[in-house]
């Protein structure tokens, strides 16, 4: 029974969480699931799902996406949940707001949400301060990007920012260049971008790895929403830049699928119907990459089904975000069980 009310909270499906506006329902599920943390265990894992990934030992493939938690203050709770790696953020150097609300909003016909967030965190410091209390001891991953009000031309100053103040912190650190909910941002996926905001974070990491004597890896997070040239590039750009890992894919701002949906409304559309967006862009950047360029697969995992056709794609690695959202802890041990039974246990 503890675990059933837990998961209910984690999705936001008590009676009373389902009435409220989802953002509010998510911060409300996030203190539910912090507040029960102490009443389970997570889930029995086998040693034969264990993944070895960007120098870094992973419990199993299952991880959460950016975005659940931006500023890390239920790290704990989501930890206890199963998960054997959780990226935090997006974080920017200073605090702010984001769009305005309401900014999420559910699509319960096709398993899906649309939102608009804007990068809405506490700011690089205050996650800082909520590491430091942590005791989680799975793989951390945070993703940083840029202040909605630092120009697009100065956008390297704010993520080396970030990536000097979370170097000590993190496990990986994930570039944010492919959110469509702040102005722009979507630019520096183009080899340009990408080299400019990539090549400053590389030289800033090497002088971090002589400082610290470690060697944090770093991945970009590209779009959906990519043609087959676009995603060559992109490879191409990854490769000669000598980044470490990329995660496929962020949110889609094609919205055509949804008919005529309100233009006050527009944002990243995630869950199940980004599925098929991910695992084509996954497929072709392991073509691009070859067999050995660590991939993380995040879009659409609502079902084990749709997590083993992830890692089928290409993935090394999986995250959730709307699926776990949307069905709770139900979802982890659905797809753990699933790759147990795969991996033969």
């Amino acid at each position: 029974m503890r675990r059933i009310v837990a998961s209910a909270l984690a999705r936001g499906s008590l009676p009373i969480l389902a009435r409220l506006d989802p953002e509010r329902a998510h911060d409300l599920g996030l203190a539910g699931l912090r507040l029960m943390q102490p009443l389970w265990s997570p889930p029995r894992v086998p040693p034969q799902l264990a993944v070895r990934c960007l120098g870094l030992n992973f419990a199993h493939p299952l991880g959460l996406a950016a975005g659940f938690d931006k500023n890390g203050d239920y790290l704990d709770a989501l930890g206890a949940v199963g998960f054997s790696h959780v990226e935090l953020g997006t974080v920017t150097p200073r605090p702010q707001p984001g769009n305005p609300k309401p900014r999420m909003f559910r699509l319960p016909a096709c398993g899906g949400l649309v939102n608009r967030m804007g990068f809405n965190n506490k700011g690089v410091d205050h996650l800082l301060r909520a590491l430091a209390r942590s005791r989680y001891r799975g793989i951390r991953g945070i993703s940083i990007g840029k202040n909605a009000d630092t120009p697009i031309e100065s956008a390297e100053s704010d993520y080396a920012e970030c990536l000097r103040k979370v170097y000590a912190h993190a496990d990986y650190v994930a570039v944010n260049v492919s959110s469509p909910n702040t102005a722009r941002l979507r630019e520096l996926q183009g080899r340009d971008g990408l080299e400019r905001i990539v090549g400053t974070l590389i030289e800033e990491r090497s002088r971090l790895e002589t400082r610290q004597g470690r060697r944090v890896p770093l991945l970009v997070k590209i779009a959906p929403n990519l043609d087959d040239e676009a995603v060559s590039s992109i490879a191409a750009a990854l490769r000669i830049l000598g980044i470490d890992g990329v995660i496929a894919t962020n949110t889609s701002n094609d919205l055509t699928s949804l008919g005529d949906w309100p233009e006050a409304q527009r944002g990243g559309l995630s869950g199940a119907p980004l599925h098929p967006l991910s695992v084509r862009v996954i497929r072709r950047l392991r073509a691009e990459l070859g067999p050995h360029f660590p991939i993380i697969g995040v879009g659409g995992i609502v079902s084990a089904e749709d997590a083993l056709a992830t890692l089928a794609a290409g993935a090394d690695l999986i995250q959730v975000y709307t699926g776990f959202a949307i069905r709770g802890v139900a979802l982890v041990e659905e797809i753990l069980g699933a790759l147990a039974r795969q991996r033969g246990e």
